[in-house]
């Protein structure tokens, strides 16, 4: 196996330690897979054990997609094996082996590699994000608007290679389609937002 190739494979482990499920069941003895949304993120740990861990959870799960990609970086910077490393990372996050595949939906993790990749666009990302979130109050909107403008972002920013825009793009959809949940609850006007029962 080349040096390459066990970077990819770390990324992968990396990006799969189920945070939110080992900080949550550490300070409230539960599992976050049965509250709220049953996500196994930093939103749904917020609203399981309180803001703190929520927020902890969110900066590890970033971390993790950053050493992934950084690592790599280190090692061969060509952007083959760069991208190889972030979707390895964000998939780790989504589909844990720990928790028999069905982990979180990857926008920390992801956000995580783009502060590596392109820290510029990753500001220019968080800015969206933080503009949809004020004037609807959905987290979810926020994280699927953000991660969709991601890749147009990137390429008016950075005017990355083909590969590099394409492995952001499938990331792009991975986070979308992890919040099919969310999007049905939108539709149904069921969506929480920032307020009221999502703080404790």
């Amino acid at each position: 196996m080349s040096v390459e190739l066990a970077l990819v494979v770390l990324a992968y482990f990396l990006g799969s330690v189920p945070t939110a499920y080992l900080l949550v069941r550490a300070t409230t003895g539960e599992d976050v897979r049965t509250k709220g949304t049953g996500n196994v993120g930093g939103t749904n740990a917020m609203r399981a054990a309180g803001w703190k861990v929520g927020a902890a959870v969110t900066l590890i799960d970033m971390a993790k997609g950053a050493l992934a990609v950084w690592l790599m970086r280190m090692y061969n910077p060509e952007s083959a094996w760069l991208a190889a490393a972030m979707l390895a990372a964000v998939l780790g996050h989504c589909y844990p082996v720990w928790l028999r595949f069905q982990g979180g939906k990857g926008v920390a993790t992801g956000l995580g590699v783009y502060m590596v990749l392109a820290p510029a666009s990753a500001l220019a990302a968080i800015a969206v994000w933080v503009v949809i979130l004020v004037i609807w109050r959905w987290v979810s909107l926020a994280s699927m608007v953000a991660s969709a403008s991601f890749p147009l972002i990137l390429k008016l920013i950075d005017q990355p290679d083909m590969v590099t825009l394409v492995a952001v793009s499938a990331v792009a959809i991975l986070i979308i389609l992890r919040h099919g949940s969310n999007i049905r609850s939108l539709l149904a006007g069921e969506e929480v937002k920032i307020g009221g029962e999502f703080w404790r």
